[in-house]
């Protein structure tokens, strides 16, 4: 009877949102198609998502090629997850829509094809070319902000007239697509020109941070710090988290009698940080995923388990709703206590080239010190900067044992990078659970390392570069 009562409700349950997401008519509700094909796979799966919540998984053929047939779905941003990888892929009813991407190259190799291939094509065109600008952008923050100015306008104008050709020549965008597109533009335009006041200062050495006229910042009377559309949206994510840490700085600066010295105090200048996104942010889910970056930033840096990181992630607490934000937090901060100098090595399971399951306490060296790095394949740069930097190290320091861990990757891949570039794999371990090795052994950075005396933790906030 119970059995019976339940598939009622879930019926009607299922029946209504089917109703309130498509109409009454089925041709109000049109099926998207998307699918394509992966060259070197590096897992049997591609999952798709809407924000962070799970929509659909396919597994690949045998010819690497994947679909998902969609019912119902709402327009906007969606991501999908090849693992390693991921990377965003916007749908609306009717689209048929095709990739084709090699993960050896995985953003420069995506490829979209089929209706609705536009605006994805001019998202990854803008990912792109956003990644390529970063290290020109950062010659620029030497300028005078007039100067840098100009020329932020100049990139930004470029992208605007490449948007409105596409609009010629291809139809108009939906509402929502012209939307996207501008976002994409304009919030990493505006995140170059967060940054500057702190770039500027660190180029040229100047102690203070270099006045601005208020035209500087003109944008922000247009800013919409509410937009549920965009939560997601990595360009204003990350202009949000800069936005809120530049006012952070400039009122305490302002109204906290610090006159223009440097604020060292961080709970200080987190708290500020809380209370600003409080004050400003009122869509809930925007709210809950910045006071979690806040709190996680805060706690990495800090790194010492102290009263005052309790009286913050108390006050985090008490502002968030996300329950699972908070649960994240408590680990981040146990996870902290737990790798106090003279505390035991976290008991972390890594596998080896034979893929046989390895105990990180077993990897130590009895008769050095062990130094652990961590690093991952879809980081390239880096990749080829901290083998080089290992190598050098291995010459300059033989009293210490360095065990690469690798993460974020396929054990298939792993051990193909481990041939190709000739490392020893006798002192590389590859971590399955990347969530688990994050937490327990706070990778907060590539650059991180954790040093170790047999299983006794030395110091777990190392760095490659500054600890040696």
């Amino acid at each position: 009877m119970y059995g019976s009562h339940y598939m009622v409700r879930l019926l009607l349950g299922l029946t209504l949102l089917s109703f309130l997401a498509c109409g009454k008519k089925s041709s109000d509700c049109p099926a998207v198609f998307f699918g394509g094909e992966i060259v070197n796979p590096t897992s049997d799966y591609v999952v798709l998502y809407r924000n962070d919540v799970y929509v659909d998984s396919v597994k690949l053929d045998n010819n690497s090629r994947f679909s998902f047939n969609l019912e119902g779905i709402e327009e906007g941003l969606y991501h999908f997850d090849h693992s390693p990888e991921l990377q965003y892929v916007y749908l609306q009813g009717g689209d048929s829509l095709l990739i084709r991407l090699n993960t050896l190259e995985f953003d420069e190799s995506l490829v979209f094809s089929g209706k609705g291939s536009e605006i994805n094509n001019f998202l990854i065109e803008m990912f792109l070319a956003h990644e390529n600008e970063e290290p020109l952008i950062y010659d620029l923050y030497e300028l005078d902000p007039k100067s840098f100015d100009q020329k932020i306008d100049s990139l930004k104008a470029l992208k605007i007239a490449h948007l409105k050709e596409l609009e010629t020549d291809n139809g108009q965008f939906t509402g929502k697509e012209l939307a996207m597109a501008k976002a994409a533009i304009d919030y990493n335009s505006y995140l170059y020109k967060e940054k500057y006041p702190f770039y500027h200062k660190k180029r040229t050495g100047e102690d203070t941070v270099h006045e601005l006229s208020s035209s500087f910042y003109e944008y922000r009377k247009n800013l919409n710090l509410n937009n549920k559309d965009l939560t997601y949206f990595r360009p204003y994510f990350d202009f949000m988290k800069w936005h809120f840490g530049n006012l952070s700085y400039m009122t305490c600066m302002d109204d906290c009698h610090m006159g223009k010295a440097p604020i060292s105090d961080r709970l200080h200048f987190n708290n500020h940080k809380l209370h600003l996104v409080d004050s400003l942010v009122q869509e809930q889910e925007l709210r809950d995923i910045l006071f979690r970056n806040i709190a996680v930033d805060y706690l990495l840096k800090e790194h010492n388990p102290s009263e005052e990181c309790r009286v913050f992630i108390d006050k985090f607490r008490s502002l968030s709703s996300n329950d699972d934000h908070k649960k994240e937090i408590d680990a981040l901060y146990s996870g902290i206590k737990s790798l106090q100098p003279n505390n035991s090595l976290p008991d972390i399971v890594v596998r080896d080239v034979d893929d046989n399951e390895v105990h990180l306490k077993d990897v130590v060296s009895k008769k050095k010190n062990t130094v652990f790095y961590f690093w991952t394949a879809d980081q390239k740069g880096h990749f080829k900067n901290i083998t080089q930097r290992i190598a050098l190290l291995e010459k300059k320091h033989p009293e210490y044992n360095f065990v690469g861990i690798n993460l974020k990757t396929s054990h298939t891949q792993w051990v193909n990078m481990l041939e190709e570039f000739h490392l020893d794999k006798t002192n590389q371990y590859h971590g399955e659970d990347f969530k688990e090795i994050q937490m327990a052994m706070i990778v907060d950075g590539l650059n991180k390392c954790v040093i170790t005396q047999d299983s006794l933790i030395v110091n777990a906030f190392g760095n490659l570069y500054a600890s040696f």
